[in-house]
């Protein structure tokens, strides 16, 4: 009787013709995850902000009309008349100065489509490190399932031997018991594992949005990691998403405050105006047309203190986000030194849970040949079956963790980008749809056609 083979997520890569690798899944993971997808239209729509902001350089137009009918009745000469009125008008309206509120709006309103393209970008890692780690679950899991049959069958044919043993008159029926209840166990660890199969192809349908099927055990992250903790640190510090949106928060903020201040500056507009008014009456009709041009100037002296203290709100929302930037940097710091520790201790514990597999087999080898001769009993062998199962499970998740930790590793310095990684997928462009409605003076279709 033989022990259980050696099980490892590298035991099930298949042919490459057939495998679907972790950069496929990634790319399609990239192409349809619906929550990625939403945040790409999160940033569409702010970019509408930019065109929002730049109408304050641009003219109002606006048209008016009237139409009414009305009667009077004079007592002194008894005479009733009725008329008829209407009027139309047009009128143009451009703001010339206001105190540089625009042009800060503007500033701001860009800063914050630049913050909200590096969220894209956070989400965009977020979910191919999901990604990975549910093609992984699936791998890892799929080898636990196998680990577990190979165990059950080991224990099955060490219950069928206890029996025939038994009936030789060489066994006992506590030995017989004692393989049964094992195989028992065994059963029920497989059930388990066989769930635990089913939730990771479930969460990896979730995020791919495929069945998993013919997964290739070959997960080669570990040329994307950094070769040391100073190098991913210093990787981090221009890389990482979260640091590029929390400054470019920070410009936005600035620009809060001006606009804000702006409020206390004079306001010149010009404004243009054309009209005219039909009045048919009873025995004839007049019609008056009017043009007008007028600038005016609008000074403030005192609001009610209502735009001091938007001015001291805005400069407190601007020292949060300078606190918040500073509370990002370093909570990616300590993020990626926890990834570089759990990716440090991850290969160590593939190197111990390889010497102790090894270890279990040849103890396993040397139990059953004991065995055979009389100095060891079935609940020897059992109980040296059970260690090497727990060993190669020990295996199989160290191997799983490291890679997971890499995807991690990488994450946490910002390199894990569909660019970054080079996935064969048609790269989202942030700036088309920023381009295509940056100018914009009218229309409420999207570039899409909606």
């Amino acid at each position: 009787m033989g022990g259980v083979a050696a099980v490892s997520l590298t035991g099930f890569a298949v042919s490459p013709a057939k495998a679907e690798t972790i950069w496929q899944s990634l790319a399609l993971a990239y192409a349809n995850n619906p929550s990625l997808n939403a945040a790409r239209a999160s940033l569409r729509g702010t970019d509408e902000g930019v065109p929002q902001a730049l109408s304050g350089w641009r003219p109002t137009v606006s048209a008016a009309g009237s139409i009414g009918r009305s009667w009077s009745d004079s007592n002194t000469g008894n005479l009733n008349s009725v008329q008829n009125n209407a009027s139309i008008s047009l009128t143009v309206s451009q703001t010339v100065f206001a105190g540089f509120r625009t042009v800060n709006s503007v500033r701001q309103a860009e800063a914050i489509v630049r913050a909200q393209r590096e969220s894209l970008i956070s989400t965009e890692q977020d979910t191919l490190l999901s990604a990975a780690t549910a093609y992984v679950s699936v791998i890892q899991d799929t080898a636990l399932v196998s680990l577990q049959r190979s165990d059950l069958a080991f224990l099955q044919e060490q219950v069928r031997a206890a029996r025939d043993r038994f009936d030789v008159g060489e066994g006992t029926r506590t030995d017989v018991s004692q393989a049964e209840a094992r195989a028992a166990e065994a059963q029920a660890s497989l059930n388990s594992a066989l769930a635990n199969l089913n939730a990771s192809r479930a969460v990896y349908r979730q995020i791919i949005g495929i069945e998993a099927k013919n997964l290739s055990a070959d997960t080669g992250i570990a040329k994307f990691v950094p070769k040391s903790l100073d190098s991913a640190l210093k990787t981090s510090e221009t890389k990482q998403p979260l640091i590029r949106q929390a400054q470019h928060l920070v410009d936005a903020a600035i620009y809060s405050v001006k606009t804000a201040e702006g409020a206390r500056l004079p306001t010149v507009s010009l404004d243009g105006s054309l009209s005219r008014s039909v009045n048919p009456g009873t025995f004839f009709a007049e019609n008056v047309d009017s043009a007008s041009i007028t600038g005016s100037v609008s000074i403030p002296i005192y609001q009610g203190g209502s735009v001091s203290s938007s001015i001291r709100q805005a400069k407190e929302s601007l020292g949060e986000t300078r606190l918040q930037l500073d509370v990002t940097r370093d909570q990616i710091r300590a993020n990626v030194i926890s990834a570089w520790g759990n990716y440090q201790a991850a290969e160590a514990s593939i190197v111990a849970a390889q010497a102790a597999v090894e270890a279990s087999k040849l103890a396993l080898e040397g139990v059953i040949e004991e065995q055979r001769v009389g100095q060891r009993t079935t609940l020897d062998v059992l109980d040296a079956q059970r260690e090497l199962v727990t060993q190669q499970s020990n295996l199989v998740q160290a191997q799983s963790n490291r890679i997971i930790s890499g995807y991690q590793l990488v994450s946490s310095i910002g390199g894990l980008s569909a660019t970054d990684l080079g996935l064969r997928v048609q790269i989202y462009d942030p700036t088309q749809h920023y381009k295509a409605v940056r100018g914009k003076w009218f229309g409420s279709r999207t570039p899409d056609g909606r």
